[in-house]
């Protein structure tokens, strides 16, 4: 076995020899400390194989953001784990962003980060976990409100700012129309996953999942058939959930409007429930209802986000009408453009591709970084509550 080619970037001495010591521990790295930008990218942009950048934020902090983000986006077989003495959220999400797929902070734990190194050297499916994926469900009970495009739209810009994988699941099961919006052909679809759940791992998903072009986002079609959708139980639904979980850090579920058997278990098990509905009367009465019934099935209140589709500033129905009705804050509004959108729609392209200035790619692009954020926030907030509890 080749071993992995490892370099430390950290101007602090003592840190250098401590994470050379942790790193020596591992026996198929090929460890080099080096102490300056320029001369690590020299490095590493020469591996082609997999290799490791372990760089210290304690200094210097722009320039080393500056070339994470040159090293993911041009060395793709380069994993990067970020540290520094002064973990603040913003800087975890700053780091997160630029593309380090770890984050420790200083003083270094050794278990952990000798963890962090096998975790990205040997990403195998036991060595995944599944406690960061989030499942988000876009819901309305009323058609036409636009939760297609935004499902669609929001899985793609998710893929593209957390270079992470991202599956895109299509449960109408009647009138799925995911494969139409990206214009995809896809050879399998949700019937010939469910059927085969017990073959499946991350080789098998990867590469029988339809990806969008060269992006990390994997789409799930609906069947191609009526009667197919007749086998599908709630059951088989929770099962593939969980089996993707290991492969796919975000699950974006174009969900069925309707409140059957399998909508509820798509609803059940998702972490986050994106409730869409546009500023009319009759939009905002059934979306009162939606969350009526969602008190019912015992969700929590935070769980589930009204996004307002369509929306215009000089709308008769204000924001505070919106909120006042549903007794519920706004968490987003996606701007008026039927143009943009029902140009990218005909075209069978997101919004971002058709013209990524207009107001609603940008809106969307937005979202996906709010969502991201949050879901770093959260993730972070227990791995420092862990780090505490264990100290």
């Amino acid at each position: 076995m080749n071993k992995v080619s490892t370099v430390i970037l950290s101007e602090e001495f003592a840190t250098a020899e401590i994470l050379k010591l942790y790193a020596a521990e591992i026996d198929n790295l090929d460890i080099f400390s080096i102490s300056d930008c320029k001369s690590v990218y020299e490095k590493l942009s020469k591996e082609s194989d997999v290799s490791l950048l372990i760089a210290d934020l304690t200094s210097n902090k722009k320039d080393k953001l500056e070339l994470i983000l040159k090293i993911t986006k041009e060395c793709k077989n380069c994993k990067v784990i970020a540290l520094s003495d002064n973990p603040s959220v913003e800087l975890i999400i700053e780091i997160m962003r630029a593309g380090a797929k770890e984050f420790i902070p200083i003083p270094v734990i050794k278990k952990e980060f000798i963890e962090s190194i096998n975790k990205l050297i040997t990403p195998t499916t036991e060595n995944r976990t599944n406690a960061k994926c989030k499942i988000i469900s876009v819901y309305s009970n009323k058609g036409g409100i636009g939760k297609t495009s935004l499902a669609s739209n929001l899985a793609l810009e998710l893929a593209k700012i957390t270079k992470e994988n991202v599956a895109l699941i299509d449960m109408n099961f009647q009138m799925g129309d995911i494969t139409t919006f990206l214009d995809l052909k896809p050879s399998f679809n949700i019937s010939y996953m469910l059927e085969n759940l017990d073959k499946i791992n991350e080789t098998f998903l990867l590469s029988t999942l339809e990806r969008y072009k060269k992006t990390s986002l994997y789409v799930l079609a609906d069947p191609p058939y009526f009667k197919q959708a007749d086998n599908i139980q709630p059951k088989h639904i929770v099962k593939l959930f969980n089996t993707l979980k290991d492969t796919f850090s975000y699950i974006i579920v174009d969900a069925e409007s309707g409140f059957n058997g399998k909508n509820i278990a798509v609803l059940d098990n998702s972490d986050i429930i994106l409730l869409v509905t546009v500023a009319n009367l009759p939009a905002l009465r059934n979306t009162q209802r939606c969350l009526e019934l969602f008190e019912k099935l015992g969700y929590d209140r935070e769980k589930t986000k009204i996004i307002v589709n369509r929306y215009m500033e000089n709308d008769e129905i204000k924001d505070d009408d919106i909120e006042k009705v549903l007794q519920k804050d706004i968490y987003w509004k996606i701007p008026n453009n039927y143009f943009a959108i029902m140009s990218a729609i005909n075209k069978g392209i997101p919004a971002s591709d058709f013209n990524d200035t207009t107001n609603i790619a940008q809106s969307y692009k937005a979202l996906a970084q709010y969502i991201s954020d949050n879901a770093y926030k959260i993730n972070m907030a227990e791995k420092f509550e862990n780090i505490l509890n264990n100290n």
